[in-house]
């Protein structure tokens, strides 16, 4: 009897748990699964970077102008667009295939030029004209790459939040 009420206990348990982990994927969803997956992006960088700027919403605007779900500014997009050859079309910014595809393609842009992925998370942020500078300062960077800190303190929390939310994701769903 008493092995029976461990057993039903410990189900119990790995039941709640399981419920737990269900509800807790709710918050961290994967939209746009078939772009983010075509982009080579990192899924778990992508997914951060999506919940960290919008919460997913496709109708996400900032103060700045940034808009969508990945919260591009429209000179960002049509830059992109440029460099890659896709047709822009400012009106679907808010679209959300359009804009996931357009801020993929800006990640992996970033992810180019800058080769730690917290330097272009960071680049994502603030601009990539301002990381690069901070990357010729001895004192934020020794190595031209890595940044040692961050002068912008808007910046340097977002770059802490997208990684924490990455950790999340890669421990939800087992994705890099």
């Amino acid at each position: 009897m008493k092995g029976k009420i461990i057993l039903i206990a410990g189900l119990s348990a790995i039941a709640a748990i399981m419920c737990a982990l269900i509800g807790f994927r709710a918050g961290y969803p994967l939209p746009y699964r078939e772009t983010v997956l075509k982009s080579g992006v990192s899924e778990s960088l992508v997914y951060a970077v999506m919940k960290a700027e919008s919460g997913f919403r496709e109708d996400a605007v900032s103060g700045a102008g940034a808009v969508g779900v990945m919260q591009l500014l429209p000179s960002t997009a049509r830059y992109i667009c440029e460099r890659e050859g896709i047709e822009y079309c400012e009106s679907r910014l808010k679209e959300g295939e359009y804009n996931v595809l357009l801020g993929c393609k800006y990640l992996s842009y970033l992810l180019e030029r800058f080769s730690v992925a917290e330097t272009a998370i960071a680049a994502y942020n603030a601009g990539e004209g301002s990381v690069g500078e901070w990357l010729k300062r001895e004192e934020l960077s020794e190595d031209g790459e890595t940044l040692l800190r961050i002068p912008y303190g808007e910046t340097e929390e977002y770059v802490k939040k997208v990684k924490k939310i990455r950790k999340i994701y890669e421990f939800l769903y087992d994705i890099t």
